[in-house]
C-alpha cells in the first residue's frame, strides 16, 4: 500500500480502532492517524494477485510483513534513517497496548511527504524486466548486454524507478522522467541509497540461502530530509528466490505469492473481480513460504 494517503484527511472512519481515525485500506495494510505526527500501519493477511484481493486470508503474512520490515529497518538505519518509531506493542501509546490483535503486526511510524515514484532496485532479469529486455533489449533506459536469459544476474544492479499507481500497475519509468519530476539531485541521491541497500541486501541474504532478484523501496521528505517509509525487503516488496534450486534460464521457486499465482493461472478465471477462492493446501503452503523466508533471514522463527 502507498503511503500517499499519509497527507490526506482519510474517511474519517474510527470503528476499526477506536480513538483513532481510518485513513485508508490497501490491498494488505490499513492506515490509521494517531496524532499529527503519527500513523498506525496495520499490515492483514490479505493476499492479491493480479490486482484482486483474494477472500482467503495467509495466516501470518501480516506479521511477517511488519516483523521483516522491522529488521531491515533497524539494519539499515545507519544508511538512512526511516519512518519507523517501534513496531513492539509494549511500547505503543497506552490505549492501544490493550489490543492484542496488533501484536506482530502493526508499526508505530512518523509521517512523511511521500515522493511519488518506487524506487526499483534489478539485479537479476526477471518480471517485466525480462519482459522489456526481450522486446527492446533494454529495461527502463538501461541498455543491456545481448545474450541475457530469463532469470540471469546482470552485470552490474539497476535502478529502474516506477510511477506509483493507486489502482492497478505501477508503470516503469526512466531516470531522466524521474528527473524531470524530482530534479536531477534528489534522483540522483534516490538511486546512490537505493543502490546500496540492494547490494548490502543481498549479501547478507545470499548468505542465508535467498537471492534478492529485485526488490522496491519507498521515501519520504521529512523536515527536508530524506527518510525510507513503508515496508522493506518482504516477500511482498521483492522477489525473493531460492539460492540451492537457482538456475538461469526460466522461472525460479519464489517465497513470496507466485504460488498463488501459478495457482490461479490454472483457472478459468479472467482475472476480474471477484477472485476465486483458494484451496487450503494453496493457503497453508503460502503461509509456510512467507515464514520460512522469515525464518532465513532473521535466523528466527516468527514470534
Amino acid at each position: 500500500m502507498s503511503l500517499n494517503a499519509a497527507s490526506n484527511s482519510g474517511s474519517g472512519r474510527t470503528d476499526l480502532i477506536p480513538g483513532l481515525t481510518f485513513l485508508r485500506s490497501g490491498k494488505v495494510r490499513d492506515l490509521y492517524r494517531v496524532d499529527d505526527d503519527r500513523m498506525l500501519i496495520v499490515a492483514t493477511d490479505r493476499i492479491s494477485a493480479f490486482d484482486c484481493v483474494l477472500p482467503n486470508e495467509i495466516p501470518h503474512k501480516g506479521e511477517v510483513l511488519t516483523q521483516l520490515s522491522s529488521f531491515w529497518f533497524n539494519r539499515f538505519s545507519g544508511i538512512v534513517p526511516n519512518h519507523l518509531i517501534t513496531a513492539d506493542l509494549d511500547q505503543f501509546p497506552e490505549e492501544l497496548r490493550v489490543r492484542t490483535s496488533l501484536s506482530g503486526r502493526a508499526m508505530l511510524v512518523r509521517r512523511a511527504d511521500v515522493i511519488p515514484f518506487e524506487c526499483v532496485v534489478r539485479g537479476y532479469l526477471a518480471g517485466s524486466g525480462w519482459k522489456d529486455y526481450r522486446k527492446t533489449g533494454s529495461v527502463c533506459g538501461h541498455r543491456l548486454p545481448d545474450g541475457l536469459v530469463e532469470s540471469g544476474r546482470l552485470p552490474e544492479p539497476i535502478f529502474t524507478p516506477a510511477t506509483k499507481a493507486e489502482e492497478g500497475h505501477d508503470i516503469n519509468v526512466t531516470i531522466d522522467q524521474m528527473s524531470a519530476s524530482l530534479g536531477n539531485e534528489l534522483t540522483r541521491n534516490l538511486e546512490a541509497i537505493s543502490l546500496r541497500l540492494y547490494r548490502e541486501a543481498s549479501e547478507y541474504a545470499w548468505q542465508r540461502g535467498i537471492i534478492i532478484s529485485d526488490t522496491k523501496f519507498e521515501f519520504g521528505l521529512r523536515e527536508g530530509n530524506l527518510i525510507l517509509i513503508d515496508e522493506i525487503l518482504t516477500p511482498d516488496s521483492s522477489r525473493f528466490w531460492t539460492r540451492s534450486t537457482y538456475s538461469p534460464g526460466r522461472p525460479q521457486f519464489s517465497f513470496d505469492k507466485q504460488y498463488v499465482r501459478d495457482f490461479l493461472e490454472t483457472l478459468d478465471w479472467d482475472k476480474r473481480p471477484p477472485a476465486p477462492p483458494l484451496p487450503p493446501d494453496v493457503v497453508t503452503a503460502t503461509s509456510e513460504k512467507y515464514l520460512e523466508a522469515y525464518r532465513l533471514i532473521t535466523g528466527c522463527e516468527l514470534r
